[in-house]
């Protein structure tokens, strides 16, 4: 595992830093993302642009969620394994404990004032996911091979739409570095002191895989309810590309065509999951809670760890590689290009579904604008552009 400090101190400024954005990171992966690179490359100055891009590349392309493997990412980074589990922790449990109050009480979103506030929140979403694609591109777009590398991508991301735009607009990007953006100053990268080290990536490729074949094969053996509810969700967790909202035809086959929960649960629950901060793979709490009422906490929370669990242990299993082909010559100009396209990548998600939900008139576009420029001028952190945007959206409902 990574050497990085694991002090107390260390750990608890980690989790405290990723429980405020649990709190506030409303808008989905591209918001996350967003929030991220305010508060840890801005901000903080864990690590650099570059660094950034190169774990968002990897993300984009390994099952899972992605916003939350660079979440788990930045904490090994700064805090070993001790810090990458108080990452997760504290950037998941926010919502997965609104969303399992939401599960034993569904009148909890109800009201205008609630329905003002998130919808404010959508458009703060608008706000973060602008101020990051800006600082992003001023960075990693700095003239016109990579700017057109981003353009191309977000086209790709446009007219293709889903996993598929997304994974070709990165390979396409990287193949177009490798060619276009090639630099006489290329030298070997650092890996952002994510050192893992080969024995843990063994370790966890094993791991994963006799998860994800032995637990059919222990339901086959000794049938229950829980059993296959975590070999549900483990595979959905293991086998879904592209974020939260591709696990959701997947997690419908498994709990609504089963039978344990209704059509009516199931979307109630998605609804309130779009409409709360943190990762949209907390979904998964919400359903446990439902499908175990003799004990909601532990079903929500095996559900929740079933789900995430998979695509930490692939993340893990990777790194070492990835450490590996960082270091290679070329790999600087295939990660410049890829860099790019995930640039062109955040922009399209700008458009949809950040900006097309969340704008809807007049007024919330100058709200979306007001937090972009308290953002980009006047340097107020995201959590207190998130609290002026959510005011603003009750303002907007009276």
């Amino acid at each position: 595992m990574p050497s990085g400090s694991t002090t107390p101190a260390r750990i608890r400024e980690i989790f405290l830093a990723f429980l405020g954005l649990g709190l506030t990171s409303f808008g989905g992966p591209a918001a996350h993302l967003g929030y991220f690179r305010n508060e840890f490359v801005a901000r903080r100055r864990w690590l650099s642009e570059q660094d950034y891009a190169d774990l968002v590349a990897l993300c984009q392309f390994l099952p899972g969620p992605a916003s939350s493997q660079v979440g788990f990412a930045l904490g090994l980074q700064r805090g070993g394994g001790w810090g990458a589990a108080a990452a997760w922790t504290a950037f998941t449990l926010p919502s997965a404990i609104i969303l399992v109050a939401f599960a034993l009480s569904a009148s909890l979103l109800d009201g205008p004032v609630s329905q003002g506030i998130i919808h404010g929140l959508k458009v703060a979403a608008v706000a973060v996911v602008a101020h990051a694609v800006l600082g992003m591109a001023r960075t990693l777009c700095p003239d016109q091979q990579s700017a057109g590398i981003a353009l191309a991508a977000v086209l790709l991301v446009v007219f293709i739409g889903g996993t598929a735009g997304q994974i070709s607009a990165i390979t396409l990007g990287a193949l177009a570095g490798l060619a276009l953006c090639q630099s006489s100053d290329d030298g070997a990268a650092g890996h952002a002191g994510l050192s893992v080290s080969a024995a843990t990536g063994r370790l966890t490729t094993v791991l994963y895989v006799l998860l994800l074949a032995g637990l059919p094969l222990l339901v086959w053996l000794t049938p229950s309810t829980l059993l296959e509810m975590l070999d549900g969700f483990y595979r959905t967790g293991a086998l879904v590309f592209g974020g939260g909202h591709v696990m959701l035809p997947l997690l419908e086959a498994e709990v609504v065509q089963t039978g344990w929960v209704t059509a009516d649960e199931f979307l109630a629950g998605y609804g309130a999951a779009q409409a709360i901060p943190g990762p949209l793979f907390t979904f998964a709490a919400y359903l446990g809670a439902v499908m175990g009422p003799s004990a909601p906490i532990i079903w929500a929370l095996l559900a929740m760890l079933a789900i995430f669990l998979p695509g930490m242990l692939i993340l893990l299993a990777v790194l070492p590689h990835w450490n590996n082909f960082r270091r290679w010559h070329r790999a600087q100009a295939l990660m410049r290009g890829a860099n790019a396209a995930v640039v062109g990548i955040l922009g399209a998600a700008l458009y949809q579904p950040v900006f097309t939900s969340a704008i809807v008139g007049p007024g919330e576009f100058a709200l979306g604008l007001t937090g972009f420029m308290l953002l980009s001028i006047w340097k107020l952190p995201a959590w207190a552009v998130v609290i002026v945007m959510a005011t603003g959206g009750v303002l907007l409902g009276a």
